[in-house]
């Protein structure tokens, strides 16, 4: 488009995040008048109003809605375009790196992560987040830097995705579980008392479609949101737990674990982030450091 001044997306961006034109306007250190000004320039290119008068603020218009994950993509790629090359010096960096993940990923990998984060850079700390769901909304707003887990179908198509080692489910259960045998048929299996692990926005478990086709259902004797607190469980009662295998190995020390009687098909799991950190030094070092740590540790 001839004559765009490119300088309106940005101006764009930080309107839509503040829904305020005072707020837009100390954001970018800009007078009140000269963003009313700049909203004025982007009613007239979009043919828009994008944000109206609502008492006495401001809210979004739906075509302003519908611009505002595009806008921040194209000024994120463009911060990345024009940024310099950093030389990453891990001696000085200074850095907390957030991690979101599921109950055990910190409990595995955890240790062997800080231990060659400390050796590597020093100043360098490590926030391990829990992860109720899958939604990537803390990659995209920056609360979070990195996370762990299965690709689904709630995960944005922009965020960008690094296999780290595939996984399968076990059944867990204590030591002197009664009913422990060296090989357990589906339907031994299935009539088990069941620790039942819900989380939000998941559909039905593998393991149940499993034994769905197999004409059964689990005797599910208790919920939980968790992989954590469904070992914890198991380890106290006659409880079984159905857990992943390497994602929750440290957890399941002292336990005896069995492969299910059915087959389960095996999954990957991946680590995510924003493209608008793909090229930032210190971000990439973190994201391979955790490769390979998931790599040595078994």
């Amino acid at each position: 488009m001839a004559g765009l001044d490119l300088n309106l997306l940005v101006t764009l961006d930080v309107l839509l995040a503040e829904g305020s034109v005072v707020g837009a306007a100390r954001r970018l250190q800009l007078s009140a008048s000269a963003m009313s000004r700049a909203l004025a320039r982007l009613r007239k290119v979009t043919g828009d109003p994008l944000l109206v008068r609502a008492g006495r603020g401001l809210v979004p218009t739906p075509r302003a809605l519908g611009l505002r994950d595009r806008v921040r993509r194209v000024v994120d790629d463009a911060e990345s375009v024009l940024r310099p090359a950093m030389k990453l010096d891990l001696g000085s960096l200074s850095r907390v790196f957030t991690i979101r993940c599921s109950e055990g990923f910190a409990e595995n990998f955890g240790p062997r992560l800080i231990a060659r984060a400390g050796a590597e850079a020093p100043g360098v700390r490590l926030w391990f987040l829990a992860k109720p769901d899958k939604d990537s909304t803390p990659l995209r707003d920056g609360t979070v830097d990195l996370e762990t887990g299965v690709t689904g179908e709630s995960m944005g198509p922009e965020i960008r995705t690094l296999g780290l080692f595939r996984d399968r489910f076990v059944g867990v259960v204590r030591k002197s579980h009664p009913r422990l045998k060296r090989k357990i048929s589906a339907q031994q299996y299935a009539s088990g008392a069941h620790v039942l692990i819900v989380r939000q926005g998941l559909q039905m478990s593998p393991i149940d479609a499993a034994l769905a086709r197999l004409g059964l259902t689990r005797n599910v004797a208790v919920t939980v949101s968790g992989f954590s607190p469904a070992i914890a469980l198991a380890r106290a009662s006659d409880l079984v737990a159905t857990v992943p295998e390497r994602h929750t190995a440290a957890l399941c020390r002292g336990m005896h674990r069995f492969i299910l009687p059915m087959p389960v098909a095996g999954f990957t799991i991946s680590l995510f982030w924003h493209p608008r950190l793909d090229a930032d030094p210190a971000h990439r070092w973190m994201r391979l450091l955790i490769q390979s740590v998931c790599s040595s540790v078994r």
